[in-house]
């Protein structure tokens, strides 16, 4: 009645392989790493000590499980001893959590971006992407921190700029309680650190010590034992944190105490629902055939200021810029124009007002600067009305990243009385505008680029390439958070991301090609 059932008979075969599918992933997994050359992982092996685990093991093993969902490394411990596949690739051997986290976090880190470019070009020779279209997006991930153990930048230069206050009114509660004989050299060196409106710790560091040795002189002068105390257990202390604090900051405006290279950011994934900041990184991709192309990190919430350190990361991974670059508006900056047309790179990016310029509304704006007429001989603008507006100066802004913007300014003769002045302007004289004429040209240029043909279908297909990849990290494979802290490591962590990705892709285009030969 049932069929034989015994666990103290040896089963044949006894190679595990035998109980993987063919078409399995885990199968796709093992032929990507196999093919790498075993010389790349030299430098992540200088030698010494004992013998290690295989680096193409490991490789394998942490693949296959963020393609899984598998993301903690002591679930991925625990799968090489229960999971079939896992035992597979692992030869039957049996790593632990430690070190599979080290070899992701720290053994690798200067190995994984040779590795993720090795597998790209296999993709590329075997025509899966051809690396001349590249779509760049990015997406907001929170960090491994506390949402709540923030530091604001406003906050420390406001606690800071108190904290000096307080230091030169100690040194003036100082000067008036000693007499005038006593505090002659004092005086004077506290007169010359006053002089400045900032004191450094290093400075009060020095007023410290020449305090303590004066105390030593005079041991029973109260005030100057009180100073010395507020000095050493208060003042100086605190100001230390708020340079360290600086420091750490940069050019942010926030970071998180937890994982100081997290950013404060606005997620699209609320789970409060009350538009609260959370620390994040700003992980920007540029993707082909939905495969990932190249990615970074960056602490900047927004994507404006990500466009050109992006492109010089993917410089370094394809060799190569692409001939193409498609990008959404918040990517449409004149500096992001300008860098593109001095790479030589063919820009299919949106500017913050390209779908605005279509409405009736916009057209019928006789304020908008774009339905006015520009004679460039005479450099001259001609408004709705009529009326001129002549060039009168020129101004230069510098922007964080050393980019200069060149405006310039014009002016009407006389307003009085256009029948269309209080549609055009609100101000009491005569018309004036500030404008570039380089963002004007580069917002004709994209204008032009995306409304022909090929312009117009790369833009639509930007819809369905790095957001797509979004959905299926985040939403299919539930990564949401990552696990590590530090630039470094996060870092290593969307590596890692991606590599499972375009494996899996690879796996699914391989499937779709088969259906069809079949079909």
């Amino acid at each position: 009645m049932y069929i034989q059932y015994t666990m103290d008979q040896l089963c044949l075969p006894m190679d595990l392989e035998e109980d993987i599918p063919e078409h399995h992933l885990v199968r796709v997994v093992n032929a990507a790493v196999n093919r790498l050359d075993d010389a790349i992982f030299d430098a992540a092996y200088p030698g010494g000590g004992r013998d290690s685990y295989h680096p193409k093991m490991l490789t394998k093993v942490i693949i296959y499980a963020y393609a899984q969902r598998i993301y903690s490394s002591r679930q991925i411990a625990k799968a090489v001893r229960e999971n079939i596949p896992f035992m597979w690739l692992a030869g039957r051997q049996r790593p632990d959590f430690r070190t599979l986290n080290r070899f992701r976090s720290q053994r690798i880190k200067n190995v994984l971006e040779k590795v993720f470019a090795a597998v790209l070009q296999f993709l590329a020779d075997e025509k899966y992407v051809s690396l001349e279209h590249y779509f760049v997006d990015g997406t907001k991930i929170e960090a491994n921190a506390n949402r709540y153990t923030f530091v604001w930048g406003k906050a420390v230069s406001k606690h800071k700029a108190k904290l000096q206050e307080n230091v030169h009114a100690l040194f003036a509660d100082i000067e008036a309680a000693e007499n005038q004989e006593e505090r002659e050299y004092q005086g004077r060196d506290l007169a010359e650190l006053g002089e400045s409106s900032e004191m450094s710790s290093e400075k009060l560091e020095q007023v410290a010590q020449k305090l303590e040795a004066q105390l030593l002189e005079k041991p029973k002068d109260k005030p100057l034992k009180k100073a010395v105390r507020k000095l050493r257990k208060d003042l100086l202390p605190r100001l230390l944190k708020y340079e360290r604090y600086q420091t750490l900051l940069g050019d942010r405006n926030s970071f998180s105490k937890t994982d100081p290279d997290a950013t404060f950011m606005r997620m699209k994934e609320d789970h409060m629902r009350n538009g609260q900041l959370k620390p994040g990184y700003n992980v920007q991709i540029g993707t082909e055939n939905q495969f990932i192309l190249a990615y970074s990190l960056h602490q900047r919430p927004t994507d404006t200021r990500c466009l050109q350190p992006h492109m010089e990361k993917a410089w370094q991974m394809l060799g190569k810029f692409p001939q193409t670059v498609i990008a959404d508006a918040g990517y449409g900056s004149e500096e992001n124009y300008a860098y593109l047309e001095k790479e030589e790179i063919q820009a299919v990016v949106k500017y913050g007002s390209y779908h605005k310029e279509k409405s009736k509304a916009w057209k019928e704006n006789v304020g908008k600067i774009e339905n006015w007429t520009y004679d460039e001989a005479e450099d001259r603008w001609t408004c709705p009305a009529g009326q001129t507006l002549h060039f009168r100066r020129e101004s230069k802004e510098s922007l964080e990243s050393g980019y200069e913007i060149r405006k310039r300014h014009y002016r009407s003769q006389n307003c009085d009385g256009c029948p269309l002045k209080e549609r055009c302007t609100k101000a009491a004289g005569n018309r004036e505008m500030v404008i570039s004429l380089e963002r004007l040209r580069y917002q004709k240029q994209a204008r032009e680029i995306l409304r022909s043909e090929e312009g117009y279908a790369l833009a639509v297909r930007r819809m369905t390439e790095p957001e797509s990849v979004f959905g299926q990290l985040k939403n299919n494979r539930g990564f949401r958070r990552f696990l590590l802290r530090g630039m470094e490591k996060v870092t290593l962590e969307v590596g890692w991301l991606s590599l499972a990705h375009n494996v899996l892709k690879q796996a699914a285009v391989d499937q779709k090609r088969k259906t069809a030969i079949l079909q």
